[in-house]
């Protein structure tokens, strides 16, 4: 798995690609709380919007894309410009290959580049797992360094059902009284080895 893919920065012209990828967790679970899987030109403007500022990343081999991660803001307000929400999608048949890991490692890295502290990640939450959604995200935050913040109860209704949802944090960066801005994406990319993840 190591070098079988690469990793990249992500272009609207990959949209299709993701789109195929993010429209089973749409159609067949909770993870994602939407629920009408979004049109190709609604999906091209969302990476288009992250681009502006965050890095939007995908994983691929020979061609064909099989996961991707991207950040958007967490808050507006000016005050939050060094937290970011996370975001990760991974074909549903290369879960669990350390797919995940690796992206999210290299979005860490783009990250820290920048200047961001904080990650924040908002994970739909069973309270009893079922065949919509386990507490897999969970798990795998965890295992990443991330840290329970809070818990929503019955905030997401989806399939018949209601879900929880958590957040979690985890910080990459030193908070201090003079801190510096935060670099834009385009800003930090000479300094991106993208053949390293």
């Amino acid at each position: 798995m190591e070098k079988e893919f690469i990793i990249r920065k992500a272009s609207v012209i990959d949209a299709a690609a993701i789109l195929a990828i993010y429209a089973p967790y749409v159609e067949e679970t909770a993870i994602t709380f939407e629920y009408t899987v979004p049109s190709l030109s609604e999906f091209k403007e969302r990476i288009r919007n992250v681009l502006i500022k965050f890095p939007y990343i995908v994983a691929e081999k020979d061609g064909t894309i099989a996961g991707y991660a991207y950040v958007s803001s967490f808050h507006e307000r000016a005050a939050y410009s060094w937290a970011v929400e996370t975001s990760i999608y991974v074909d549903k048949n290369l879960r669990k290959t350390g797919l995940g890991k690796r992206l999210y490692n290299a979005l860490e890295d783009i990250l820290k580049k920048q200047g961001i502290l904080n990650l924040n990640a908002c994970i739909a939450y069973p309270e009893k797992e079922d065949r919509y959604l386990t507490r897999n995200s969970v798990e795998f935050h965890e295992h990443l360094g991330y840290s329970m913040v809070g818990e929503f109860h019955k905030c997401g209704y989806k399939f018949n059902r209601w879900y929880n949802m958590v957040w979690m944090e985890k910080s990459i960066g030193e908070h201090v009284s003079e801190q510096p801005p935060v670099k834009s994406f385009d800003e930090v990319m000479g300094e991106i080895d993208f053949g390293k993840y």
